[in-house]
């Protein structure tokens, strides 16, 4: 991508009704653009993101059986009044009436639809179990909209929904849950620790909600020191018994401030951590709360007919922007983890015109290109200093600065963002440091 032919519409100044980072740094970075209150368009860069941490969503869920749908925005009232959540939901659900006076809403999850669907199409337990789940925009009409995509009214969610015939079934179906968004988080390079919650209007009797290490979360967390050091990441057989594998993370100490009773604590101080947190992912198991309510039956294995076991596996896609932000950036500006970075490399030429600056940055170009690191060229005619604070600003992972100076000698700047450090190299070593030669350790964190 040219950023000379690119919509990029970064701000010099912070906007005075940003009031946290993630907030300022993507109004800044030109990544969205408020439509109205907690509703926001997603430019390209900000649809880049987006979308890289939907597909990382998506892969996971998919390793673990879980299959893709898409159901409506709107919603009709009906099957929410099946349920006895159409009144119990709040202020919060945005209702509305079609043209022929039907009483319609904008879905703010979609426990009921799931339910309709599968109540349509399953009759047998020989069809379970069964993992549905979405990528999809949902509204809530939050009564303070505040922190930007952190708490909107649209956002964009990932939920899935389990069906099993008993409560082992379900619990099986949570811990594939659990494990997967171990994994999914870890890919985008953060720490996500799961800490029992309460079950709020979605109801049931077991819950989890993930939490990010941030210091400007937006609440307090307490944790045993050995989850900075836990591996996320380890290779799953997904259908084996994952139990010993949820028992062995679960037992490691976490709470938030809610749950946190520091006269009863099993830790010791020195082992005992304390920061702030961000929740972006929760997953809930809530029996037959909505399959007794709704009629979603099926036919045992003895001949009985009896309502299905179902869960709910929520993460924030589009609050994740926001959150991995808040975990990663500096006074400069936003610091992407390599994995759902924008554009992995920015070759920044400091004198277009020069032809030995254009064939250099070109040459680098396109061999990026070959080699996919998906990069970024500067082309555009501005001052040096406004193209580097620029890309410090949208904080794409590697640097590397093309100027007259440094080619009087064939040698280009070589930047991590993350570290900082900064590296004289040729064309070719230059590839070779982004890329990660054997052996390289120049800003490998």
């Amino acid at each position: 991508m040219r950023l000379s032919q690119y919509f990029l519409p970064v701000l010099k100044e912070t906007p005075k009704e940003a009031q946290i980072a993630s907030h300022r740094l993507m109004l800044r970075a030109g990544m969205i653009q408020q439509s109205s209150a907690g509703i926001y368009s997603w430019l390209p860069l900000g649809k880049r993101v987006l979308d890289k941490i939907a597909n990382i969503v998506r892969e996971e869920q998919n390793r673990a059986g879980a299959l893709e749908l898409l159901m409506p925005t709107i919603q009709p009232a009906e099957i929410w009044q099946e349920s006895g959540r159409y009144d119990d939901y709040g202020a919060e659900m945005l209702r509305i009436t079609d043209r022929h006076e039907r009483d319609m809403l904008f879905g703010p999850t979609n426990e009921e639809q799931v339910t309709d669907i599968f109540r349509a199409h399953i009759r047998s337990y020989k069809s379970m179990p069964l993992n549905l789940y979405h990528i999809q925009w949902k509204f809530r009409d939050e009564v303070r909209p505040r922190f930007g995509i952190m708490r909107g009214r649209e956002f964009l969610m990932k939920d899935a929904y389990s069906f099993d015939l008993d409560a082992d079934g379900a619990r099986a179906a949570y811990n594939k849950m659990f494990v997967s968004y171990l994994k999914t988080f870890a890919r985008m390079g953060l720490t996500a620790i799961p800490m029992e919650a309460d079950t709020g209007p979605i109801g049931g009797d077991m819950s989890h909600e993930f939490i990010i290490l941030a210091e400007t979360g937006e609440s307090g967390v307490y944790f045993h020191k050995d989850w900075l050091q836990a591996d996320l990441v380890a290779d799953i057989d997904y259908d084996a018994d994952l139990q010993p594998f949820v028992d062995k993370f679960t037992s490691i100490y976490a709470r938030s401030d809610e749950k946190h009773d520091p006269d009863d604590c099993p830790v010791a101080e020195k082992d005992l951590m304390t920061t702030r947190g961000i929740e972006i992912g929760h997953i809930f198991y809530f029996g037959t709360k909505y399959s007794a309510a709704m009629g979603a039956n099926v036919t045992g294995p003895g001949g009985e007919n009896k309502p299905v076991h179902m869960g709910s596996y929520g993460i924030g896609v589009s609050r994740l922007v926001g959150g991995i932000i808040e975990a990663n950036h500096d006074d400069k500006g936003i610091i992407w983890p390599d994995s759902v970075a924008p554009y992995g490399v920015a070759v920044i030429n400091l004198k277009p015109g020069s032809d030995v600056c254009d064939r250099a940055c070109q040459l680098l170009y396109e061999e990026l290109q070959t080699i996919g690191m998906d990069p970024m060229l500067d082309d555009r005619d501005e001052r040096p200093g406004a193209k580097l604070a620029a890309m410090d600003l949208i904080g794409i992972p590697w640097q590397i600065v093309v100027g007259p100076r440094g080619m009087e000698n064939g040698m280009v700047e070589v930047k991590r963002r993350r570290t900082g450090k900064t590296q004289e190299a040729s064309v070719s070593e230059a590839l070779g440091l982004v890329v990660g030669s054997p052996g390289n350790n120049f800003g490998s964190k």
